[in-house]
């Protein structure tokens, strides 16, 4: 299945050589860029103790079962580990403004970075779509937001790990966790903008 191109973008889809390279990969390099993806050693050690895969499909299918098996603890310590991300330069003040006092609320609210799935957002549209989601999610009670968080990390995941998988050239289009680098098309924040599969 190929992967959706954003408008004005083109997407190399991942080759059987990026995913052997996955597979056969030292397990600690494998765990670390597991890592980047998002932080939970117990999903890390999951996806990479099945190993090989036969193909992408197959990885992200497992990254997203050992997602959704995610305890409270797991997704507690993955949420702890994102950053937020930088706007871009060109965002006016007033804007810079408002994304932090969101933030700000809803960490006070759910005492967790505030994560979201933009794949499907034009990136002239991110900021707007970002406020929207902090503001509408504000009114979740604290379980109806774990689901939901839950829910966008494992979608980061999915998409960190496929751009990790296409390998060095592509747009940069996840943001890792707090302490990870920038390898495998990741960049600082808790926003995603690659597509779902």
């Amino acid at each position: 299945m190929a992967i959706p191109a954003l408008p004005g973008q083109t997407r190399t889809p991942p080759s059987a050589t990026a995913v052997e390279g996955f597979n056969t990969a030292p397990a600690d390099e494998t765990h670390a860029t597991l890592l980047t993806c998002l932080h939970s050693p117990r999903w890390a050690q999951r996806i990479a103790e099945h190993r090989p895969y036969p193909d992408l499909d197959s990885l992200l299918a497992a990254a997203d079962e050992a997602a959704y098996d995610l305890s409270p603890a797991d997704l507690a310590e993955a949420l702890a580990a994102e950053a937020l991300p930088p706007l871009p330069e060109d965002t006016y003040s007033a804007a810079h403004t408002a994304l932090s006092a969101a933030h700000a609320a809803y960490e006070a609210r759910f005492g967790h970075v505030f994560v979201i799935y933009l794949g499907d957002a034009a990136p002239e549209e991110a900021l707007d779509r970002v406020l929207e989601g902090i503001r509408s999610r504000l009114a979740n009670d604290p379980d109806e937001e774990r689901v939901v968080a839950a829910e966008e990390l494992r979608r980061l995941a999915r998409g960190r790990l496929a751009a990790a998988t296409r390998g060095a050239g592509q747009r940069r289009a996840a943001a890792p966790p707090r302490g990870a680098d920038s390898h495998g098309g990741t960049t600082p924040g808790g926003y995603q903008d690659t597509p779902p599969r």
